[in-house]
């Protein structure tokens, strides 16, 4: 076993209160695009950056092409968790981990297992009409065609943290508990530049700060241990699975 992981699985053993908070490079192990790249597919396909398509002023003013992107890209059928999901579901099923905070959206964690997971960009599992609140799943909006519309006539909405819209503060305030609280905070998958959710990392005051990411990260520095490969190779390894 690699050093680093070896590393990791003592520190895994010698604690009770893990924190894991991940980014979208946890979910592209399981085939999620990274939707905040930019390549030839949207070159080819979109007339408007990621960025710009998921805001909730393009939403209001072009449903159809938000709603293009967003079954295209975000919607993903068929996808399935892979051993980093796998892994953190077994460290909490053992009393070794107390929280996921994702900024995913697809919901994999929870069907890897987890239980308490806190989804601070929301999920795609939940929809609800804009005029009635009417509650939709993904697939069911996934299934649709054009403009979701609920029977009452509505637009549906995804239950989803767009560009320009604030996060649930409550969950925010819960996530900043956990890691204040953590005897150690794993952090992969992200390259910690997407604010505010990436300034949970300065809540946790400990000396078992893990950073796992294939690419070097901006708060590399702070860290107690940086581990720079797959998150899915590093977490499976460590905790055996």
């Amino acid at each position: 076993m690699d050093e680093k992981i070896a590393k990791l699985k003592s520190w895994i053993d010698e604690c009770s209160r893990i924190v894991f908070f991940g980014g979208a490079g946890v979910s592209t192990e399981s085939g999620v695009p990274d939707f905040r790249s930019v390549d030839g597919l949207y070159n080819q396909q979109y007339d408007y950056p990621p960025e710009t398509i998921l805001s909730h002023t393009f939403f209001m003013r072009k449903p159809e092409e938000f709603y293009r992107f967003y079954r295209a890209k975000i919607l993903v059928p068929g996808i399935k968790p892979n051993r980093a999901h796998y892994a953190l579901a077994k460290l909490e099923e053992e009393g070794k981990l107390s929280c996921v905070i994702t900024q995913n959206i697809d919901g994999l964690h929870s069907d890897a297992g987890s239980k308490e997971v806190l989804e601070i960009h929301g999920t795609v599992r939940k929809n609800r009409c804009m005029k009635c609140g009417k509650f939709y799943t993904g697939e069911e909006v996934r299934l649709m065609e054009g403009v979701p519309r609920c029977t009452c006539g509505g637009i549906i909405k995804p239950e989803v943290v767009l560009y320009e819209e604030g996060l649930d503060m409550p969950l925010l305030n819960k996530a900043v508990d956990y890691i204040h609280r953590a005897d150690m905070l794993i952090i992969g998958g992200t390259s910690l530049v997407v604010y505010p959710a990436a300034g949970l990392i300065d809540y946790y005051h400990g000396n078992k700060l893990v950073l796992i990411n294939k690419q070097a990260t901006g708060r590399d520095g702070d860290a107690d241990l940086v581990i720079n490969d797959s998150i899915g190779k590093v977490l499976g390894e460590a905790v055996g699975v």
